[in-house]
């Protein structure tokens, strides 16, 4: 059924710059909402960037805002997250989600709780 892969994962230097892809499949039975998390070791997993397969409205946390753009490739069923300025606080593993589209929606996009599909998770290190 739903199968989401991250790929592009890797280490940059702080300043720079990398793009990671959420390849999908399986997503046919209605609109979803798909999202980048990410988690660093003992911290909680939070939200960092959705976007909605209905219109490709798009939505972001507060600390990436400018920094990291998500977009879809429709004719690839593709996700992806470009990064850029990389800070060492983006180091982290980076999940791609995918959750049908409810009612009431974008509201609580950022809660890891509301998904039901996950990838596997793609290493991000930003360091010197």
């Amino acid at each position: 059924q739903v199968q989401l892969v991250e790929s592009g994962g890797g280490l940059v230097q702080p300043g720079g710059s990398l793009r990671l892809s959420c390849a999908t499949s399986g997503l046919t039975q209605s609109y979803y909402a798909i999202a980048w998390f990410r988690q660093a070791p003992g911290k909680e997993r939070e939200g960092v960037a959705c976007i909605s397969t209905y219109d490709s409205s798009k939505y972001y946390a507060d600390t990436v805002k400018g920094r990291f753009t998500i977009s879809r490739d429709n004719s690839k069923n593709t996700v992806y997250l470009q990064m850029s300025s990389l800070k060492p606080e983006d180091t982290a593993v980076y999940y791609c989600a995918a959750d049908p589209l409810h009612h009431g929606w974008p509201i609580g996009w950022s809660s890891y709780q509301d998904y039901d599909y996950w990838g596997q998770g793609t290493q991000v290190t930003v360091s010197s």
